[in-house]
Parts: C-alpha cells; sequence; structure tokens
C-alpha cells in the first residue's frame, strides 16, 4: 500500500514550531481560567472548568497517539511533536486534578476518601496521573540515552492510560452521548491499530524488498 509523502517543515524551524504547539496548547486552558474568572462558564464554573481541563488532557493524548499511525498510512512525521503533545497532555491532567483537589473539593481529604469511595471513576482518574507522572519525567533525550530499550517499554504505558483516561471520561458523565461515544471509538482505532501495526508494517517491507531496482 502506498503512501503518501507530505512535505517536511526545515529542520531550522522546527524548535519554533514546538514552542508554538506549547503555545496554542495551552490557550484552551488559560482562556477557560479567564471565562472562569469574568462568569463565562455557567452556573457551575468550577466543575465545567474541570471537565475541560480533563477533555483537552484527552484530546492531547489522543493526538499523541496518532503521531504513528499518520506517520505510517499517510506519510505525515509529526514524530518532532509527539512530545510536546504528551507533556500537555500532561499538564491538562495535572491541572485537572488540581482543580479537583482544590476548587471542587477544597482539599478536605475526609471528602476526596468520600469521593473516591462513591464514584470510582476518580480512581481511574487517578492511576492515569500515577501512570503519566513516570512517562512526562523520562520524556527526554537524557533518559532515552540512559533508559535504553527499557525506555520503550516504560513508554507503553500510554496505552492503558488512554484506557483509563476514556472510561473515566464516560463513566464521569453517567451517560454515553455523541462526545464520549466519539473518544472511545477513536481510541479503540489507535489501540487496535498497535496491534495490526506489526502486520503492515512486515506487509509493507515485503513488498519493498519484492520491488524492482530502478
Amino acid at each position: 500500500m502506498a503512501t503518501l509523502a507530505f512535505p517536511a517543515l526545515p529542520a531550522r524551524y522546527k524548535p519554533a514550531s514546538i514552542w508554538a504547539l506549547y503555545a496554542v496548547g495551552l490557550t484552551p486552558g488559560l482562556y477557560a481560567f479567564y471565562l472562569g474568572i469574568f462568569g463565562g462558564l455557567g452556573a457551575d464554573p468550577v466543575r465545567a472548568f474541570e471537565h475541560l481541563l480533563g477533555l483537552w488532557a484527552l484530546r492531547f493524548l489522543c493526538l499523541g497517539l496518532a503521531v504513528t499511525p499518520l506517520r505510517d498510512l499517510f506519510g505525515m512525521n509529526l514524530i518532532s511533536y509527539r512530545r510536546a503533545l504528551g507533556l500537555l497532555a500532561f499538564y491538562y491532567v495535572l491541572a485537572h486534578f488540581t482543580v479537583y483537589l482544590t476548587l471542587d473539593r477544597g482539599l478536605i481529604f475526609s471528602s476526596i476518601a468520600g469521593d473516591i469511595l462513591k464514584r470510582p471513576y476518580i480512581m481511574l482518574g487517578m492511576a492515569g496521573l500515577l501512570m503519566l507522572i513516570p512517562l512526562a519525567v523520562t520524556s527526554n533525550r537524557a533518559s532515552i540515552r540512559r533508559l535504553g530499550p527499557r525506555w520503550n517499554k516504560l513508554h507503553k504505558l500510554v496505552y492503558p492510560v488512554l484506557i483509563v483516561a476514556v472510561l473515566h471520561y464516560a463513566l464521569s458523565l453517567k451517560v454515553i452521548s455523541a462526545e464520549p461515544a466519539f473518544y472511545i471509538v477513536v481510541a479503540i482505532v489507535l489501540l487496535g491499530y498497535r496491534l495490526v501495526r506489526p502486520r503492515i508494517m512486515e506487509r509493507r517491507r515485503a513488498k519493498r524488498g519484492m520491488a524492482p531496482a530502478r
């Protein structure tokens, strides 16, 4: 199967484009904060703010996992932006959790413990955050060199992170409407691709090996 080849951004522009991605990626959270201050988040601004932060975390998580299939199937090499997308997802998860602890629960730990027992999806969200922490800490070249092959194994944690993130989101809404259903389908596609990817890549290598020399 032939893939399209998209033109790559010149290397000298890559650092600036990555910083631009961080700036653009953080804008929705900052704008939601602005709306919250000036009464633009409705009758329950804390819950609305908390929801928006969690939703953007899920979106960036999905975008980071979409980098590989986009490269494999469509020739879009966005690998330089995968770290930024992953870190943006982590920042939004951290902000989402911080808002829950402070603005929502007021750092009243008895209330938090009762909420966890009453709403198991909160435990899923916490599990996702705990799994994301080592990924964020090791998302640098020094860690890649130090960990070697173990780095790839560690970063496969992103797959269960996506699973618990989607479950956390869907269960928190209590009703599977169009929006959570969309993210469930996206997660199934992204994770399902990982299962069939070895076969796809093997077939592609075989075709390249059979192609006549030019």
